[in-house]
């Protein structure tokens, strides 16, 4: 799964991921959904260093369908390619229905109920749905949810 990584989480992805899959004082992985309508631009919004700071710009949080906190979070090292990835399980939302959506964004929760400005964006995923009560699932490829690499 092709991933943008946030100027914050560069170098440090993988280690908060870690970090969510250990549980160390209840940090977790949450997937937060923005509304498709005056998403701003990957390269805007890979410049927040903090949920709250993304969500005071110009995105809208799609609500409807609510945030997922990410269960089975598995951190892998690759010594033969040189690099590290993480994965989860898929995320589903049950009858959905709300507002179109076009990203998820995947933040860093490290403790667990941290308020938005104690949440950090990692990465965003396209994510263009339009919910019409059936349910939706945002299948997280076997390759992962975003990879470190030294690779030029």
């Amino acid at each position: 799964m092709a991933a943008l990584v946030t100027n914050i989480a560069k170098g440090r992805h993988i280690h908060y991921a870690s970090v969510a899959q250990a549980g160390t004082g209840g940090a977790r992985l949450v997937a937060v959904v923005l509304e498709a309508a005056g998403l701003a631009s990957d390269d805007a919004l890979q410049d927040y260093d903090t949920l709250a700071a993304l969500l005071a710009g110009a995105s809208n949080e799609q609500t409807t369908m609510g945030r997922r906190a990410l269960t089975g979070t598995i951190v892998a090292v690759d010594d033969t390619a040189n690099e590290a990835s993480y994965r989860a399980d898929d995320l589903a939302w049950t009858t959905a229905t709300g507002n179109p959506t076009g990203k998820i964004v995947i933040c860093f929760d490290p403790t667990g109920g941290a308020p938005d400005s104690g949440l950090i964006p990692l990465s965003l995923h396209d994510f263009a749905v339009t919910p019409d009560g059936t349910d939706v699932i945002a299948r997280i490829h076997a390759d992962g949810i975003a990879v470190d690499s030294n690779a030029p």
